[in-house]
């Protein structure tokens, strides 16, 4: 009999499993894992990565995530995979090209980017990002979003779930319910935000208007002060049920993001468990650490039966098939030429640098 699944979305340490983490990773029996740049080499070992997983498990409805936002959040890399802008870039080419360049170049960013990941196994996309640029918008988030006008991000979103969605891949939403105001970067400390509820409006604006095709979406780790002032919205349980769900409206499923960002404290077994008590529909653990992992086996991470219904919507999507293969060539053509990132600076694998740093000093 297979074992029933949890509300994990966990990541292992390297490009394949050691035996340890395999007895480990059948305790949790989660609902997917995340992989990072550590866990990827090529596509073949990609690909008989996740089938290893399957086998392991038994099941072959495993949620397979990544980031490939494009630009400095990309995780299949050159040269190996094709190269994507940011976020913003597409958005500029809105006001500074025309409309139907931005949409069309959208189009195609997404169902490029669907060809990539179902040659490999993968079937869940952490995007788009549909957070709103403000002055002091952190450099963590800045190049991930569409752009300062929440009609254009809300327009540019829809295009991009859309199409993930007609190729078989999970899109998910970030981040609820609007990361744009944070002015520093939750994985190194907790973002407070102070302004009110009608200068919010503005944030919420484009996850209101998505609500209704969204399937999937990803709290934010940030604090807002007139709603909880001391839970950031991923651990908040009036967070989570009077904005996301009801005045965003936001029915889909909802991934806590990284619980192992600095933004949160305690154990990470302890964040994993607030997160889900919170509202959350899965908490998203990113380290890879083995000692953690033996932790999350220990927690009540069972599957609420709302959970269950939301999870099923998300699996019908993995049965769509890509009807269409679309040419990079004229996606470049649009963009122009794709340069590689030599950015050292990653939004998610920060942590990862900064804990080697401190071991070294």
């Amino acid at each position: 009999m297979t074992q029933k699944q949890t509300s994990a979305l966990i990541s292992i340490k390297g490009t394949t499993l050691t035996e340890e983490e395999k007895s480990i990773i059948k305790n949790i029996s989660p609902i997917g894992f995340t992989f990072f740049n550590r866990n990827i080499e090529n596509k073949k070992q990609l690909k008989e990565l996740t089938e290893t997983i399957k086998n392991i498990l038994e099941r072959d409805d495993i949620i397979f995530a990544v980031d490939q936002e494009g630009g400095r959040v990309r995780r299949l890399r050159e040269p190996e995979f094709r190269g994507y802008t940011g976020q913003e870039t597409i958005g500029r080419l809105y006001t500074e090209v025309s409309k139907e360049t931005a949409q069309r170049a959208t189009y195609l960013h997404a169902a490029l980017i669907s060809q990539d990941l179902r040659e490999c196994g993968l079937n869940l996309n952490y995007a788009p990002v549909a957070d709103i640029i403000h002055p002091d918008t952190s450099v963590v988030i800045k190049s991930r979003c569409f752009s300062s006008n929440a009609e254009i991000t809300t327009q540019l979103s829809s295009i991009m779930i859309k199409t993930y969605i007609a190729n078989g891949i999970i899109p998910c939403i970030k981040h609820l319910p609007g990361h744009g105001r944070a002015e520093v970067d939750p994985h190194l400390q907790l973002p407070r935000i102070s302004s009110s509820l009608s200068e919010l409006e503005t944030d919420f604006f484009p996850f209101k208007e998505l609500s209704t095709i969204t399937p999937c979406g990803m709290s934010a780790h940030i604090v807002l002060e007139k709603v909880d002032s001391k839970a950031p919205i991923t651990l908040s349980p009036v967070g989570i049920k009077t904005i996301i769900r009801e005045t965003i409206g936001f029915d889909g499923f909802l991934i806590s993001d990284s619980i192992d960002m600095n933004a949160l404290s305690g154990t990470i077994a302890e964040r994993a468990q607030r997160a889900l008590e919170a509202g959350c529909d899965a908490y998203c653990y990113c380290g890879g650490k083995t000692e953690e992992l033996k932790t999350l086996a220990g927690i009540n991470a069972s599957l609420s039966p709302r959970s269950e219904k939301r999870l099923k919507k998300l699996k019908k999507i993995l049965k769509h098939k890509i009807s269409r293969f679309e040419s990079y060539e004229e996606y470049q053509t649009i963009i122009g030429k794709i340069t590689p990132y030599e950015e050292s600076y990653d939004a998610t694998e920060v942590l990862s640098l900064m804990e080697k740093a401190s071991k070294h000093a």
